[in-house]
């Protein structure tokens, strides 16, 4: 009796398994190039988002890093400053002088108005910034030997000057509708080309302070409120930071305790900000007493919403350190303490460094909690100390942004330019960190 069964791999001929295994293979290829296509496309998508931002705020904000301004003949008239004699007993009073009528004289002069004519004078001194009193008293009060003497002074144009010089708005509509007038523009016109009016550097916007007047705002005062909020974070945040880490790491026992309180800690970096800012009004301000408005209170809210990303930054990079570098250590003798300090913690540094890095530039950028200890204060003078009344980077560009005169937007587009610089500087570092002090196993 013949046997008549036939197996399932005798059933299909033989030429035809390869032509499978070529549809099999081609398919996996077209799912490779599928998936490969999805992620350039991804990144392309995310590519162009980013160029759009960059073109949108760099495209604004590049204008504010220059300024008009107007070079005059000022003559520091005796009789107008000091008539008698008693500046050099108090020169406080030299803040009181009226400065105006010193600009003024010089801008009638340097366009040929008739000064008895009150509305082309009026009409002139809207070509000059208000800020011209506080610059001249400044000039005095730091060299009281140019009373009597006539000095070039290079004074801030108004801020509408500014926007049509840089082409800001349409000045071909007709006159009853721009803000600025025809004679006006004759006047920029005139001193255009006498070489009298030019963009220059904006040192002021770096130096200046909070002015409900564009061209006399700076991020100066903000600059060194965020500085001192960084100082007070960094102080506090990465030695607290490291010792939890490293004690949860190498030293806690563990146990539903622990436990809890890395589950806590991971829940910690995922609340939103705003509730760390309400944390600080309670704690800060309502039980401690602490001053609103002050980089003390700023810098201990930034440091509670950081301790988490650190402590996680800090115990990834500890688990990171071979467990042989520990068994040797331990072999040769060392005891915990010192195979954790001497030799896990060293090779860790760089994740630590980093993580710290990346943590300060997340604060750096954080708005919403400032805004709840009361940041949003009008303040012009430079804090003296952390106590003093302060305010932040991101919470002045959001100041700015709720301005309605057009030449602030180009202030908060450039405020947010130097914004993005510094938190460029800091992940380049942590980047330059990182592959510095890292080592291969």
């Amino acid at each position: 009796m013949s046997d008549t069964t036939i197996s399932r791999s005798d059933a299909v001929p033989t030429s035809a398994r390869p032509a499978r295994r070529d549809i099999g293979l081609r398919r996996r290829y077209a799912a490779e190039r599928r998936f490969r296509f999805y992620g350039q496309g991804a990144i392309a998508i995310g590519m162009i988002f980013l160029a759009i931002l960059l073109w949108t705020v760099i495209g604004q904000g590049y204008t504010a890093f220059f300024q008009t301004q107007i070079r005059l003949p000022v003559t520091f008239s005796k009789s107008i400053i000091d008539p008698n004699d008693k500046a050099k007993a108090d020169p406080t009073i030299l803040r009181t002088v009226n400065y105006p009528r010193l600009v003024q004289d010089a801008l009638v002069k340097e366009l040929g108005i008739d000064p008895n004519n009150r509305a082309a004078v009026a009409s002139a001194m809207q070509l000059v910034s208000q800020g011209v009193r506080a610059q001249l008293a400044n000039m005095v009060l730091d060299d009281l030997s140019i009373i009597g003497t006539t000095q070039d002074v290079w004074v801030y144009a108004n801020s509408t000057v500014d926007s049509a010089v840089k082409g800001q708005f349409d000045l071909s509509i007709p006159e009853a509708r721009r803000p600025i007038k025809d004679q006006q523009l004759a006047w920029i016109h005139d001193l255009e080309a006498k070489g009298a009016m030019e963009q220059r550097f904006n040192t002021g916007l770096f130096t200046f302070g909070a002015s409900a007047r564009a061209e006399t705002a700076g991020v100066g005062v903000a600059l060194i409120g965020s500085l001192y909020m960084m100082g007070i974070v960094l102080v506090l945040a990465l030695p607290i930071g490291v010792a939890a880490s490293i004690y949860l790491e190498e030293f806690a026992p563990k146990n539903r305790f622990t436990d809890l309180i890395e589950v806590n800690i991971n829940n910690l970096a995922a609340v939103p900000s705003i509730v760390y800012g309400l944390l600080g009004l309670a704690v800060f301000i309502n039980w401690m007493g602490l001053p609103r408005s002050a980089s003390l209170v700023g810098g201990l809210v930034l440091t509670l919403m950081t301790l988490p990303t650190i402590i996680i930054a800090t115990r990834a990079a500890l688990k990171a350190v071979p467990p042989s570098i520990r068994a040797a250590a331990l072999g040769l003798g060392a005891s915990k303490m010192q195979t954790v300090f001497q030799h896990v913690l060293p090779l860790a540094m760089p994740g630590i460094l980093t993580g710290t890095i990346i943590g300060l530039a997340h604060a750096l950028g954080e708005t919403a909690p400032l805004l709840l200890i009361g940041m949003v204060a009008f303040v012009a003078n430079y804090p003296a100390t952390p106590m003093d009344p302060a305010t932040a980077l991101p919470v002045q560009i959001y100041m700015w942004a709720n301005e309605a005169e057009r030449a602030f937007v180009e202030r908060t587009s450039g405020a947010i330019i130097v914004l993005l610089l510094f938190l460029a500087v800091m992940n380049v570092t942590a980047i330059l960190l990182r592959r510095r002090f890292e080592r291969r196993w």
